[in-house]
Protein backbone atom coordinates (compact mmCIF):
# COMPACT_ATOMS: atom_id res chain seq x y z
CA UNK A 1 0.00 0.00 0.00
CA UNK A 2 1.04 3.52 -0.72
CA UNK A 3 1.68 5.95 2.10
CA UNK A 4 1.96 8.98 -0.17
CA UNK A 5 -0.27 11.79 1.05
CA UNK A 6 -1.56 13.14 -2.31
CA UNK A 7 -1.98 16.71 -1.06
CA UNK A 8 -3.41 19.11 -3.64
CA UNK A 9 -0.19 21.12 -3.87
CA UNK A 10 1.66 17.87 -4.64
CA UNK A 11 -0.96 16.73 -7.15
CA UNK A 12 -0.89 20.12 -8.94
CA UNK A 13 2.58 21.56 -8.18
CA UNK A 14 2.38 24.02 -11.07
CA UNK A 15 -0.83 25.45 -9.62
CA UNK A 16 0.11 25.78 -5.94
CA UNK A 17 -0.28 29.57 -6.02
CA UNK A 18 -3.62 29.35 -7.83
CA UNK A 19 -4.89 26.78 -5.30
CA UNK A 20 -3.99 29.13 -2.46
CA UNK A 21 -5.63 32.07 -4.22
CA UNK A 22 -8.82 30.12 -4.96
CA UNK A 23 -9.06 28.92 -1.35
CA UNK A 24 -9.02 32.57 -0.28
CA UNK A 25 -11.35 34.00 -2.93
CA UNK A 26 -13.84 31.24 -3.82
CA UNK A 27 -15.99 29.72 -1.07
CA UNK A 28 -17.05 26.75 -3.21
CA UNK A 29 -13.44 25.93 -4.07
CA UNK A 30 -12.45 26.26 -0.40
CA UNK A 31 -15.16 23.75 0.59
CA UNK A 32 -14.07 21.46 -2.22
CA UNK A 33 -10.43 21.64 -1.12
CA UNK A 34 -11.44 20.97 2.49
CA UNK A 35 -13.50 17.94 1.43
CA UNK A 36 -10.55 16.63 -0.62
CA UNK A 37 -8.25 17.13 2.35
CA UNK A 38 -10.60 15.25 4.72
CA UNK A 39 -11.03 12.28 2.36
CA UNK A 40 -7.33 12.23 1.57
CA UNK A 41 -6.36 12.18 5.26
CA UNK A 42 -8.83 9.36 5.96
CA UNK A 43 -7.33 7.32 3.13
CA UNK A 44 -3.85 7.97 4.49
CA UNK A 45 -4.88 6.81 7.99
CA UNK A 46 -6.32 3.62 6.50
CA UNK A 47 -3.25 2.94 4.36
CA UNK A 48 -0.94 3.61 7.31
CA UNK A 49 -3.06 1.11 9.30
CA UNK A 50 -3.93 3.74 11.89
CA UNK A 51 -7.60 3.00 11.17
CA UNK A 52 -9.17 -0.18 9.88
CA UNK A 53 -12.02 -0.49 7.43
CA UNK A 54 -13.33 -2.74 4.71
CA UNK A 55 -11.65 -2.84 1.32
CA UNK A 56 -14.92 -1.73 -0.25
CA UNK A 57 -15.07 1.42 1.90
CA UNK A 58 -11.42 2.21 1.18
CA UNK A 59 -12.09 1.92 -2.56
CA UNK A 60 -15.17 4.13 -2.20
CA UNK A 61 -13.02 6.78 -0.53
CA UNK A 62 -10.43 6.57 -3.30
CA UNK A 63 -13.15 7.08 -5.91
CA UNK A 64 -14.48 10.05 -3.97
CA UNK A 65 -10.96 11.53 -3.76
CA UNK A 66 -10.56 11.11 -7.52
CA UNK A 67 -13.90 12.82 -8.20
CA UNK A 68 -12.92 15.72 -5.93
CA UNK A 69 -9.52 15.94 -7.64
CA UNK A 70 -11.25 16.09 -11.03
CA UNK A 71 -13.45 18.93 -9.81
CA UNK A 72 -10.41 20.79 -8.46
CA UNK A 73 -8.69 20.29 -11.83
CA UNK A 74 -11.72 21.84 -13.51
CA UNK A 75 -11.31 24.99 -11.40
CA UNK A 76 -7.58 25.10 -12.10
CA UNK A 77 -8.03 24.70 -15.84
CA UNK A 78 -10.80 27.30 -16.09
Amino acid sequence: MSHVLHELAEEFPEAADKIHELKQSNAHFAKLADAYHEVNREIHRIEAEIETTSDAYAEELKKKRLALKDEVAGFLNA
